[in-house]
């Protein structure tokens, strides 16, 4: 059976992974599901349009930055997320990257970079960041060590972005806060995300 990318992206819109979908469109397989999103990505990437959830950023305003991280098995198969919101909560930018096999904590940290370098790339100068992980808030405020080999040039390189903004806030917000930036590391995962 063929499907069509229209029939794809109705599927997934209708049943949110890539499972869901396979199971509600015969002779669909993961694999060619996601090589039709891999296609569908590259046209749209070829036509340059920008995502219909991007804003351009006010000058001075700031941007929150929500980042997340998932490993399943940890380490296992990873992807980081990030979602930038306005003040009021209106989204600027989901983001998600899938990172093969690593641990829960370098995907946070990945998360983290992921949403800071397309805050700046948007042209603003001041972030709040908030991010479940206790442990990633905790070591760039210093409250903790950095002893991980692996996440010492992750919170070097976040630490390094961070100072590149005007002004940054760092806090620590309940999983059930940071749901969208859950969501797009797990998408990350589910769709292999570039």
């Amino acid at each position: 059976m063929s499907v069509t990318p229209a029939q794809l992206l109705l599927a997934i819109a209708e049943h949110e992974t890539l499972e869901k979908t396979c199971a509600a469109v015969p002779g669909l397989t993961r694999e060619a599901a996601r090589e039709m999103l891999r296609a569908a990505a590259r046209q749209l990437q070829q036509e340059k349009l920008p995502p219909p959830e991007r804003k351009a950023p006010v000058a001075g305003r700031t941007v929150r930055v929500y980042s997340d991280g998932a490993a399943r098995g940890n380490p296992g198969p990873a992807g980081a997320g990030a979602v930038l919101t306005d003040a009021a909560g209106n989204v600027i930018a989901r983001l998600g990257r899938y990172l093969g096999k690593q641990t829960n904590n370098v995907a946070e940290y990945e998360g983290l970079l992921l949403g800071l370098k397309h805050a700046r790339e948007l042209g603003y100068r001041e972030v709040e960041v908030r991010a479940d992980s206790q442990l990633l808030i905790r070591q760039l405020k210093g409250e903790y060590a950095v002893r991980h080999a692996g996440l010492k040039p992750l919170h070097a390189e976040a630490l390094r972005l961070l100072r590149g903004f005007d002004r940054y806030h760092l806090q620590h917000v309940p999983r059930e806060e940071n749901a969208l930036a859950d969501e797009m590391s797990n998408r990350a995962i589910d769709e292999e995300m570039a």
